[in-house]
């Protein structure tokens, strides 16, 4: 089970951190959400709950809590720039349906 980071995405979480002046990590998510049942979560994290699991990749922690690693196992994040449009992109291969506008999918 892993949760990974690319390069870019590795580069922008390290970057916001350091704005933060605080954190352990990065916790990933998913809550039931949209028209195709679940949304994703992106916060920082100050403290470990304890059905967290830690992954470290290029040297940033992401934290995924138990049930949602179920869904998010063998993801990787990404941060990508389009014209004036970036943020965040989930490569997560359990995804079996999204929706039209992207903000939600199923597995």
């Amino acid at each position: 089970m892993a949760v990974t980071l690319t390069d870019a995405a590795a580069t922008r979480v390290k970057h916001f951190l350091d704005n933060r002046g605080k954190g352990i990590g990065l916790r990933l998510g998913v809550k039931t959400s949209g028209c195709s049942g679940m949304a994703y979560i992106i916060e920082f994290v100050d403290e470990l709950n304890a059905d967290d699991q830690v992954f470290e990749d290029k040297s940033v922690k992401v934290i995924v809590d138990a049930k949602s690693l179920l869904y998010l196992d063998g993801t990787e994040l990404d941060f990508a720039k389009e014209g004036l449009n970036e943020g965040f992109q989930f490569n997560n291969p359990n995804v079996s349906d999204e929706c039209g506008c992207g903000e939600s999918f199923h597995v």
